[in-house]
């Protein structure tokens, strides 16, 4: 190779300019952030954020990949985000879970009863055990008429070596999920425990299966319904809160 034609392939080099690293779509980085494979984008029209509580809730200790989960640490960023974004008015939350970390799902629920913005929450499928507080926890509650709750006291697996010492320590964070439960639905304490504590609903266990219709007679739920049903009392909700706003500021 000759040396003019060495300087003009190393001259055509250096004029380009160099090739800049592909970013990750915005949608790519959600997906990430996120651990879901389909994240709906909010359009510019969209007043209400939809999250999604499916699977088991992991908390401090990372569950096996093959089961479906919610992470509450990517949860709670979004809430946050929620919180500060005025484009969001009001936030519907849907739920299919099994269950899963206590105080993983206290949090949840705590964030999502200290929201500013209206909530409205919807049992499809299942909201079973600490899926219980979080579907109280908003402003309004639906769930549909094939759903169920199931209620049962708080358990420990593994080795519990301190067995005195972890019996109070189960019957306080009991009493922290009974107390929730309570201050955000209309069902007694009495009749929480009672479903609580009920013998031969569950095969070897203790605790109820609480369907739809009776979610709602029992005052753990509001209403029966679906998404039509929870999307119009949320743009109510949304509606008496610009009203209230606006009175407070006149």
């Amino acid at each position: 190779m000759s040396m003019d034609l060495q300087k003009s392939e190393s001259g055509n080099q250096e004029g380009q300019e160099p090739q800049k690293e592909d970013k990750p779509s915005p949608l790519m980085e959600k997906i990430q952030q996120l651990g879901q494979t389909n994240v709906p984008q909010l359009s510019s029209d969209s007043k209400i954020h939809c999250l999604t509580i499916i699977g088991q809730i992991e908390g401090h200790l990372a569950l096996p990949p093959q089961n479906k989960t919610t992470k509450y640490e990517h949860l709670i960023p979004q809430l946050v985000a929620i919180e500060q974004n005025p484009k969001i008015e009001g936030v519907l939350i849907i739920l299919n879970t099994v269950g899963g970390d206590v105080e993983a799902g206290l949090a949840i629920s705590e964030m999502l009863a200290t929201l500013s913005k209206p909530t409205v929450s919807i049992v499809l499928g299942g909201g079973h055990s600490i899926g219980v507080p979080i579907a109280v926890s908003c402003n309004y509650s639906f769930i549909a008429e094939t759903a169920t709750m199931t209620i049962h006291p708080i358990r420990l697996t593994g080795l519990v070596i301190g067995v005195p010492a972890t019996f109070e320590y189960l019957d306080k964070m009991q009493d922290r999920v009974v107390n929730f439960v309570t201050k955000h639905s209309k069902i007694t304490e009495e009749k929480f425990k009672d479903l609580m504590f009920a013998k031969g609903n569950l095969t070897r266990d203790i605790g109820t299966n609480v369907i739809g219709p009776d979610a709602v007679e029992y005052g753990l739920i509001d209403e029966v319904g679906g998404l039509g049903q929870a999307m119009k009392k949320l743009n109510e909700l949304i509606d008496q809160s610009k009203v209230a706003n606006e009175g407070l500021i006149q």
